[in-house]
């Protein structure tokens, strides 16, 4: 237990509003203050020149004001380097995550007789999220292209589907065999067909057959909910003609089809 606490120390929850930094874009910008070139950076932290500069430009993007600036060649040579908000945000991240710390270790000896269990389940259910559908599950497997890979994973009721993400969202994700995630599908990219649709010739990648365990209508559209076989549920949001068409009851056989990249993942405890 106290091993699982203690690994909260890598990522920042100190509370709504800061939501979770990732410790490697903070070291990022760590190393980039201290080498003040984005290659130097990139390899002290472990990532490709590409997902360093990804990394920049995303906190950039989510940055009132840019974090990172880059100076034009010159008879000095051009390079990389924080702003003064860049660097104020450093700063406080480390003054935040040393407070929490502390915390945590006062933390680590109050509840040591707690379960790892429950504070995993905790941390999970505490996950806010416009997506209906969270499904607890384990990375089985990883294949890589050019730009993007391809994660396959066993849902904790032995339920198995696949995502398309791009190779810096596994870089940054830390994915690799083993790993637990979460995968998100919001219930209006589920396409659900009446009947056992496993082995239909058909290019939607997951196809998860199911029971129909509730369906709710109303003038425009309907939400079918399906049981999995390994005790999972997911719902489909689809247009009340649609369920008409599909003439289904509770009990029914049914298919949820979803493509691959229509999965998000987020870490998980």
């Amino acid at each position: 237990m106290t091993s699982r606490i203690s690994q909260l120390g890598g990522q920042l929850h100190v509370g709504p509003r800061t939501g979770g930094i990732g410790e490697r874009r903070i070291a990022l910008l760590e190393a980039i203050d201290r080498t003040g070139s984005i290659t130097a950076a990139a390899k002290t932290v472990g990532l490709s020149y590409k997902g360093a500069w990804d990394g920049v430009n995303a906190a950039n993007n989510l940055s009132e004001t840019p974090l990172v600036e880059r100076s034009a060649g010159g008879a000095g040579g051009g390079g990389t380097q924080l702003t003064a908000r860049g660097q104020r945000l450093v700063a406080t991240y480390r003054a935040a995550q040393a407070e929490q710390m502390r915390f945590l270790e006062q933390l680590n000896r109050r509840l040591a007789h707690l379960a790892g269990d429950d504070l995993n389940l905790m941390e999970r259910l505490a996950m806010q999220t416009s997506a209906r559908n969270q499904l607890l599950g384990r990375v089985t497997g990883l294949t890589r292209g050019a730009v993007n890979a391809e994660v396959d994973i066993e849902l904790a009721g032995g339920d198995r589907l696949a995502a398309v993400i791009t190779n810096a969202s596994a870089d940054n994700l830390g994915l690799e065999p083993g790993v637990p995630i979460t995968a998100l599908i919001k219930a209006s990219w589920l396409i659900i067909a009446a009947g056992d649709m496993s082995a239909a010739r058909l290019s939607t990648r997951n196809r998860l057959v199911g029971t129909v365990e509730a369906i709710t209508r109303d003038d425009v559209a309907s939400e079918i909910t399906l049981r999995l076989p390994g005790g999972a549920t997911l719902a489909a949001v689809i247009t009340r003609k649609s369920a008409v068409a599909l003439d289904l009851s509770e009990d029914d056989a049914a298919t949820a089809l979803f493509k691959a990249s229509s999965v998000i993942l987020a870490p998980t405890g």
